[in-house]
């Protein structure tokens, strides 16, 4: 498992695609935050804070994760590679937690020089510190486990098709409709007397609970209870090819 963690990891960044994601991530935060006029810029805002960071990561990540994931096993079936895959000595599971993981590195690898707007926005406190360290470390947490989400939606999603293209809209679609698609349906009247269930249903509530610098471990289970249940969908696809 981990020779194949490391090809993938190592696959990333020997071509364009692992510094491709990082500086889109970066240059895209980093314009919203500092350069564009507006509520999400930091300067204009007045006060240090990075509460516009994680505004705007969560939907940066919707496209850019499942743009990298799209390739997982989509690659591997059109290139007929995924059969040669399953003769190397793995279970099902093993080759998914591989996969999984290349893509949750490449999230890690892209917040870590976020860190750097953290250290500005420290020194831009007056005074210098003044700032709600509590809520900006569960806001990572929140932001990071977001993500892990996203790359196991977009794993799945690679695992249904051999057409990249195709695995890229449905692994936007399943994240946009779990970060914020159970919000909107519980909005609706008719289902007003479920909207406390539906809504805790999603990605963002859970998201915003866990912003507040408090970690609470209904948070935490809900976002490996997603995590577990699209890998194993995705160990059960990899599995069907026997049926």
């Amino acid at each position: 498992m981990w020779q194949l963690l490391k090809k993938e990891i190592t696959g990333f960044f020997s071509s364009l695609t692992g510094y491709v994601v990082i500086i889109v991530f970066l240059l895209l935060t980093g314009l919203f935050l500092w350069i564009f006029p507006g509520q999400f810029n930091i300067l204009d805002a007045g006060y240090a804070s990075l509460d516009s960071l994680f505004i705007i990561a969560p939907w940066v990540f919707l496209f850019l994760v499942p743009a990298v994931s799209m390739r997982l096993f989509a690659d591997e079936k059109k290139s007929g590679t995924i059969e040669f895959l399953f003769t190397q000595p793995l279970t099902e599971m093993q080759i998914v937690l591989a996969k999984y993981f290349a893509g949750l590195s490449l999230v890690i690898f892209s917040l870590i020089p976020t860190l750097v707007y953290l250290i500005t926005v420290y020194y831009l406190g007056k005074p210098v510190g003044n700032l709600d360290l509590a809520g900006i470390t569960g806001s990572y947490i929140g932001l990071f486990f977001l993500a892990a989400i996203y790359v196991a939606i977009g794993v799945f999603s690679s695992s249904l098709t051999e057409n990249q293209i195709i695995a890229f809209l449905i692994a936007v679609s399943l994240s946009f409709f779990f970060y914020i698609g159970f919000e909107a349906v519980g909005m609706l009247d008719f289902l007003n007397p479920l909207s406390g269930i539906i809504l805790n249903l999603g990605i963002n509530e859970h998201y915003k609970s866990i912003s507040r610098g408090v970690i609470d471990i209904r948070d935490i289970v809900y976002f490996l209870s997603v995590i577990s249940l699209f890998i194993f969908l995705t160990k059960m696809v990899l599995e069907s090819r026997k049926w």
